[in-house]
């Protein structure tokens, strides 16, 4: 009897899940037709009611091929002309070094350089002494070439620039241009002339003749012409003065003579 009701209580649980099985199945069915629907209406010809136009597919955008422009080339900068300077030395200013010998014989070169400040004095091409300089300052350059010496004095004066001393003076132009013993700051301060140090120039002066050759140099790299030579200037005569004439003396009239009495 038990088991009967075991059976008929399995039978009935079987029947129950079936049924519930049924109704979700329904409930599935009623709730997803509405939705089909909505999603996708059904358009029947003869209606009258036309599908919705649909936008059109975005185009595929194609990779371009990209434009090369030619390269243009660029032209290099012109390199920068750099000058060359004289032989480099530690000299600072006012210094010099000169190479005493018992004797100097031979040919002299005698080479200023303005640019760079220097004198360099060779016997037989051989270099025996080299100088800081001073030299024009602007205004007052002084004038590159070649020229010859052409007056020397030991105690010169300048007749130009207040009797200013001149020591151990070599003369290269009329017109005040000269070597001499002077003040050497490091730089062009004179008036035209080539200043040197008092020692070197006096051991310059030693060596020299008259007509010694003398290059002037702007720098290493430019050339320069011989200096026309100029006169000696001659003195002006001096001027006589003649002294004022004299009336000649006039004797006093003689007196008549008494008469005798």
């Amino acid at each position: 009897m038990v088991a009967g009701r075991i059976l008929s209580f399995q039978g009935h649980f079987m029947t129950f899940r079936h049924s519930i099985r049924l109704l979700m199945a329904k409930m599935l069915l009623v709730f997803s037709v509405p939705l089909l629907a909505q999603a996708q209406p059904v358009f029947k010809p003869g209606t009258g009611v036309q599908p919705p136009v649909l936008p059109a597919e975005p185009p595929v955008n194609k990779p371009l091929t990209p434009v090369v422009e030619p390269e243009i080339p660029v032209p290099a900068p012109a390199p920068k002309v750099v000058k060359k300077k004289g032989p480099v030395d530690a000299l600072k200013p006012g210094e010099f070094v000169w190479e005493k010998r018992d004797s100097y014989q031979g040919p002299l070169r005698i080479v200023a350089v303005l640019d760079i400040q220097r004198m360099y004095v060779f016997q037989n091409d051989e270099l025996i002494g080299f100088s800081t300089i001073s030299a024009g300052k602007k205004g007052k350059e002084t004038p590159t070439g070649i020229f010859n010496i052409l007056q020397k004095n030991i105690d010169h004066k300048s007749n130009l620039y207040s009797n200013a001393p001149m020591p151990f003076m070599q003369r290269l132009t009329w017109d005040g241009i000269a070597i001499h013993g002077g003040h050497v700051p490091g730089y062009p301060a004179s008036h035209g002339c080539i200043r040197l140090p008092h020692a070197f120039a006096k051991a310059l002066y030693g060596i020299t003749q008259m007509a010694q050759e003398v290059v002037v140099l702007r720098d290493v790299s430019t050339p320069v012409k011989r200096a026309e030579p100029q006169p000696e200037p001659t003195p002006a005569p001096p001027i006589m003065v003649t002294p004022p004439a004299t009336e000649p003396a006039v004797p006093p009239p003689a007196s008549p003579p008494k008469p005798v009495t």
